[in-house]
């Protein structure tokens, strides 16, 4: 292999600082990229967060309501089995 001269090592040289220098554009605009999707996937996982609260609130809410509405239910038909205890068999099943 014939030597190098000076001139081509500097320029070798020259060759591997712009290679490195696009490279690090290249990753220093991915990672810019790669914040910009965090943040938005952090935003996304709030208001997530906040839905999963917000429904499980809701169902609470229902649960009671359900209970509430059984034992209504269920006291009506005790003074309906007052007074005619078969409807009330029937209306059980």
């Amino acid at each position: 292999m014939v030597g190098l001269t000076g001139l081509e090592k500097f320029s070798h040289l020259e060759d591997k600082i712009y290679r490195t220098i696009e490279l690090t554009k290249t990753l220093r605009q991915e990672k810019e990229g790669l914040e910009r999707e965090l943040a938005s996937v952090r935003r996304e996982l709030g208001a997530l967060l906040d839905e999963k609260d917000r429904l499980e609130t809701q169902v609470e809410r229902l649960l009671s309501e359900r209970d509430t509405i059984r034992t209504k239910v269920e006291a009506m038909l005790d003074a309906i089995a007052v007074l005619d205890p078969e409807a009330v068999e029937v209306m059980r099943r």
